[in-house]
């Protein structure tokens, strides 16, 4: 599998409007071209599913996941598949569109479930430090009481507010650092779920016999 990413040529959109503005989205739009013997490389062969619902080969997704995230953030996304023997039905690339759409809505979905599982885990993880805190703060006044001499008794409840900022530290952790890269992930999925998917012909396929 070849993989070269691209900029769009207009030329090949097909039937800009004469205002030029079909011309502009075009040049603006990011594309990446992958070299195939056929369309069953781009999908993982170890899923039954049907072709609509199989899901991408691990490392043509890698590949794709990565090239989308160095695009431009507002750039449209293209992916045009050069096939090395073109397939003859018509509806092909239809069909491979529309899987590659589905997966990485799905991809989308699921990511969005992980989000709100992250930020479930950090509501409840910030009750128990609360918790925590509060149960800290009551038992350090009582060991100050009870403790003699000043010096143990100050350890003592340093100790416990050592261990209620331990406490707090996961769930400051998701709301401040964790959950930001998964919605980027997400919308980066919902971009390629966006994205043009073609399938292109060989450059030389097209010539006679000769002129190769």
């Amino acid at each position: 599998m070849g993989a070269r990413p691209s900029p769009s040529n207009p030329a090949r959109s097909g039937g800009a409007p004469p205002d030029g503005s079909g011309l502009d989205a075009a040049a603006s739009r990011t594309e990446l071209q992958l070299y195939l013997r056929e369309t069953a490389q781009l999908f993982n062969s170890m899923d039954p599913a049907p072709f609509r619902e199989r899901d991408l080969d691990p490392n043509a997704e890698a590949y794709i996941v990565e090239w989308a995230r160095e695009a431009p953030a507002r750039a449209p996304l293209a992916l045009a598949i050069v096939l090395e023997r073109p397939s003859a039905a018509s509806d092909d690339a239809v069909t491979l569109a529309d899987a590659v759409h589905e997966y990485f809505r799905q991809r989308a979905v699921a990511t969005r479930a992980r989000l709100r599982w992250l930020f479930r885990v950090g509501r409840i993880s910030l009750l128990i430090g609360l918790a925590f805190v509060g149960l800290t703060v009551v038992v350090g006044d009582y060991i100050s009481g009870i403790v003699d001499k000043a010096s143990y008794g100050r350890m003592i409840v340093d100790a416990l507010v050592i261990g209620a900022w331990v406490a707090l530290w996961r769930p400051l952790e998701i709301f401040l650092y964790d959950w930001w890269p998964i919605r980027a992930e997400a919308r980066l999925y919902d971009r390629l779920g966006e994205m043009e998917v073609r399938l292109d012909a060989p450059r030389d396929a097209h010539l006679p016999a000769a002129a190769r």
